[in-house]
């Protein structure tokens, strides 16, 4: 089998050794390996024909279906640089994206394009917007050209006429940033496509598996599902779930051999019934996005005897980063494990020594799978990428150009025999139900309602959510706060995993520390001591 070099490449390779060979399944629709490399290279012929440029972004704001996997492997084939949008977003954020990143070409749905209708005036550089088929009609959006999915794709003549080598951006994965607004993490095709190579080893992923995507594609684990198995020539079946049960039943009926989803989802499937048979084909399960709960672990072991365990953790600006075997789950079950293949994981002090066993310090990611930066933000991205250290492990001292590595932000430790454990995180970021949360955009919505005077959010430890989302407000200036109001607009305003799960109303102004900032940290700390946390 030819290695693959570009993310595109996965699937082309995989149709190579074996065409018929089942890709991908979206309810009782399956396309072969044959058939998706057909439309992704139709797809980016498309983006030929409406003269993409080699670097040009488009977004996909899109639920998990095959015209998404389509257009997310497409875009880059064609010399650009896919953007997927989680499909929950509110318009306001999906415009943001949109802006932020110079989106030329959107993938959408009438149903979707007809909420993003009061924003789109606002995206300067969109110029192409492609819709999925309907019965509905195409709404009217001046001076945005706009197309049926189906004509676009007629369009597929051209050759493809822009040249990619691997170290060219691929996509931009959107996570949300300690101050605010998301921000953009362009990973490269190689970053990429050293992942899927990655993980796929060290899952044992091969041509018989069929992997669950239950994870949106806008994540970097979502995504790495599609990647993964299109490595290894397995199988992948998209599901858009409503409800837990919803997961247990497509794990049973298509005969799942790979899961890979966030706590609070583990949580909610423990609490229901497993048929005995899962275990049989469930080859493994694997948990990402936070620290799964002990007691959660045991319970899923209870229900999947045969089903081996994989703790992984993960950063969206390296794509992927260590792994627990499952050997080691028994004996050290708090473990983020070692570095995955092809990665190196250094603990490090402030000054860039490393660390002794056992001693706290910053997790560093070095090797192939080191993102390319945030997207337009080099204050940013220079508090993330910085330079090794000249003496750090696996530098020599006769190198003269910098390698760049992620550090992270997180606290860990590595004990005597090379496992690492997470110990918390150095910003304020807040991570719910899987999601990276800032503080700041939460309290951002809560000032736009106009309800508010002020207000700080933070985070409080949750076994369920992994952080429960905490608010102190205090009222608007002359008035009161109606809860039932707030937290009505916040619904309608924000995700449901960014909705408070409390609001605890106080008389202003808030307190404040040295630079005349309302003081998160301790009024984060007195809120938990006062409720006995």
């Amino acid at each position: 089998m030819t290695e693959s070099t570009l993310l595109p490449e996965l699937i082309f390779n995989a149709r190579d050794l074996s065409a018929d060979a089942h890709a991908l399944s979206d309810g009782k629709v399956t396309i072969s390996y044959g058939e998706l490399a057909f439309l992704t290279s139709q797809f980016a012929s498309a983006l030929s024909s409406v003269d993409l440029e080699r670097g040009e972004r488009v977004a996909i704001y899109l639920e998990k279906r095959i015209e998404t996997v389509v257009a997310s492997f497409g875009a880059p084939a064609a010399g650009g640089v896919f953007v997927p949008i989680n499909p929950i977003l509110k318009p306001e954020q999906v415009s943001y994206i949109l802006r932020d990143c110079n989106v030329r070409v959107l993938v959408t749905s009438v149903e979707r394009l007809k909420l993003l209708q009061q924003t789109l005036s606002s995206c300067h550089d969109l110029r192409l917007i492609v819709v999925l088929d309907s019965n509905g009609s195409l709404p009217t959006q001046p001076p945005i050209s706009l197309c049926w999915w189906r004509d676009f794709l007629q369009q597929g003549s051209h050759q493809v006429k822009n040249r990619v080598i691997d170290i060219d951006p691929a996509s931009i994965l959107y996570t949300s940033g300690s101050t605010g607004k998301p921000k953009g993490v362009v990973l490269s095709h190689r970053n990429m496509v050293a992942g899927a190579k990655s993980v796929a080893s060290y899952l044992e992923n091969r041509p018989d598996d069929t992997l669950l995507a239950a994870l949106p594609l806008s994540f970097d684990a979502g995504f790495s599902q599609l990647t993964t198995a299109f490595h290894a020539g397995a199988r992948v079946v998209l599901l858009n779930y409503l409800l837990p049960r919803d997961v247990i039943n497509v794990i049973e009926r298509e005969k799942i051999t790979g899961l890979t989803a966030v706590p609070p989802l583990y949580i909610q499937l423990t609490q229901l019934a497993w048929p005995e048979s899962i275990t049989e084909h469930l080859r493994y399960f694997a948990n990402t996005g936070g620290r799964m709960p002990r007691e959660t672990l045991e319970a899923l072991r209870r229900h999947l005897p045969k089903t081996k365990p994989f703790l992984m953790y993960g950063l969206t600006e390296a794509f992927r980063s260590t792994y627990l075997a499952p050997e080691e789950v028994g004996r050290r079950p708090d473990s983020i494990g070692k570095a995955i293949p092809n990665a190196e994981i250094l603990v490090l002090r402030e000054d860039g020594s490393p660390c002794a066993p056992n001693e706290p310090g910053e997790l560093v990611h070095r090797g192939a799978l080191v993102g390319m930066g945030y997207w337009n933000d080099p204050e940013k991205t220079a508090e993330r990428y910085k330079p090794l250290p000249v003496h750090a492990p696996g530098r020599e001292a006769g190198l003269v150009l910098p390698e760049i590595a992620v550090f992270s932000g997180d606290t860990v430790r590595m004990d005597e025999e090379g496992f690492l454990y997470f110990i918390g995180r150095r910003d304020e970021m807040m991570k719910t139900s899987g999601y990276r949360v800032s503080p700041t955009e939460v309290e951002e919505i809560l000032y736009a309602t106009k309800l508010v005077g002020e207000c700080v959010a933070f985070g409080v430890d949750n076994d369920r959510l992994g952080h429960a989302i905490q608010v102190i407000a205090t009222p608007p200036a002359g008035g009161a706060i109606d809860l039932s109001e707030l937290l009505s607009e916040c619904r309608a305003r924000m995700p449901a995993y960014m909705v408070p799960s409390g609001i605890d109303v106080r008389n202003g102004p808030l307190p404040r520390n040295p630079n005349g900032k309302i003081d998160r940290k301790s009024l984060s700390t007195t809120w938990v001591e006062q409720n006995n946390l």
